[in-house]
């Protein structure tokens, strides 16, 4: 089974009323140690380094966000600002001129979506929700 449909299923789902899609990444990683599900391949994949991985994951699985609170959330080699955390389950961030960050955690993955700088985050949320929401529906 290949992961990359999830990354098209998740920009799809991030369109608007108007066909416009305001995430342009994704990925899904692992929560027990953030090895990657979708590949890097995918030309519309996140490209986590192995170290983003692991912070990302150890953070959700330990449910404990003072990391990205004080040095920010990594991602692409990118530092995004952290914004809010909401029930150890989601996580967001922003960075000026670069777009936003959108975590949400399943039962063992995390499903990152990337909002391009001028789209709407809101979009990105609930679209990384749905592909959070139906793993979890799968016991996943």
């Amino acid at each position: 089974m290949s992961w990359d449909s999830y990354i098209d299923n998740l920009l799809a789902q991030a369109k608007d009323a108007t066909g416009n899609c305001h995430a342009d990444k994704a990925c899904i990683i692992g929560l027990d140690g953030g090895a990657p599900w979708t590949s890097a391949g995918h030309a519309c994949a996140v490209k986590l380094q192995p170290e983003e991985c692991t912070k990302i994951a150890n953070c959700f699985k330990n449910k404990d966000f003072t990391s990205f609170m004080s040095s920010g959330i990594h991602a692409e080699g990118e530092k995004y600002q952290f914004l809010r955390e909401e029930d150890g389950k989601l996580v967001l961030g922003k960075k000026k001129d670069h777009g936003a960050i959108t975590i949400q955690a399943s039962k063992t993955a995390l499903v990152i979506g990337h909002t391009k700088e001028g789209g709407q985050q809101g979009n990105t949320n609930k679209a990384v929700a749905v592909i959070a929401e139906y793993l979890e529906s799968l016991g996943m």
